[in-house]
């Protein structure tokens, strides 16, 4: 009787704890699809705000995606391999490889950002392009690929299998191709699935690295609720919303489906 009470009290609070987050979220998202937020959902329901972000604000959008894929691709090239030398090294100085890399997670944003534009913000070309920001988002991102890379290589005997195949004949990078990236995939997934997620959300970084000419979502989400109606804010919320949802789940179903497998 006494564990019901408690798996009940337990419920509850769950449930009141996912209310107090929810519940904001589904207003912002119904204030962008109503005529007046003041009046509510009687005052009409409208496609009007929807319609007048993506006519204000669709370049902010489509650079974020832009980011957020090169972002992935170049965490890739560089987190995969490094997780894989880490790995097999696994001594003191790799260790402290591992946390020179990871330390960007530790430095506010604002800092890093602040950084990169003492050091490279006299190159006006590179400032004042897209790539500026996706070098901070590199940075900001990689440990998160590495650090999941690296534990699932850190949990799997991929040494045996890697001399096996070696004594078979079996080179480097067929080695590398065949037995370390399959035994890799769920991390890469994982890691995969925090990249682009952050890449798309990042602010704090992005609002010091941008221009009015390189302006992502998350900058232009703030400048809509800062300087256009409610409606209009909401509506880009919404529309945010409608781009990160879809993708989470999509990844979260593969990256089960690769466990299983």
């Amino acid at each position: 009787m006494r564990h019901k009470w408690l798996f009940r009290a337990q419920l509850i609070f769950t449930l009141l704890v996912c209310g107090f987050l929810i519940v904001p979220v589904i207003l912002s998202a119904l204030a962008g699809i109503t005529q007046n937020f003041f009046l509510g959902i009687k005052s009409g329901v409208t496609l009007h705000w929807l319609g007048e972000v993506w006519q204000l604000y669709s370049g902010t959008i489509y650079l974020s995606l832009l980011i957020a894929i090169w972002c992935l691709i170049a965490t890739l090239v560089i987190g995969v391999p490094a997780a894989y030398v880490l790995a097999k090294q696994n001594g003191k100085l790799a260790r402290f490889i591992e946390e020179i890399i990871v330390l960007p997670i530790a430095i506010p944003g604002l800092a890093i950002a602040l950084a990169l534009i003492i050091n490279y913000g006299g190159f006006r070309d590179f400032r004042t392009s897209w790539g500026f920001i996706l070098v901070g988002h590199i940075l900001y991102t990689l440990p998160f690929m590495l650090r999941s890379v690296l534990a699932v290589l850190s949990s799997t005997n991929f040494h045996e299998l890697e001399e096996s195949a070696a004594s078979l004949g079996a080179s480097f990078w067929q080695r590398f191709f065949t037995i370390i990236l399959p035994n890799a995939k769920s991390g890469i997934l994982a890691g995969a699935l925090m990249v682009v997620t952050l890449s798309i959300g990042e602010f704090n970084l992005t609002w010091m690295l941008h221009t009015p000419e390189t302006k992502t979502l998350p900058v232009g989400l703030a400048d809509s609720y800062a300087s256009m109606r409610l409606e209009v804010a909401s509506a880009y919320t919404l529309i945010f919303f409608v781009m990160i949802i879809p993708l989470l789940i999509a990844m979260q179903k593969l990256s089960q489906k690769t466990n299983k497998v």
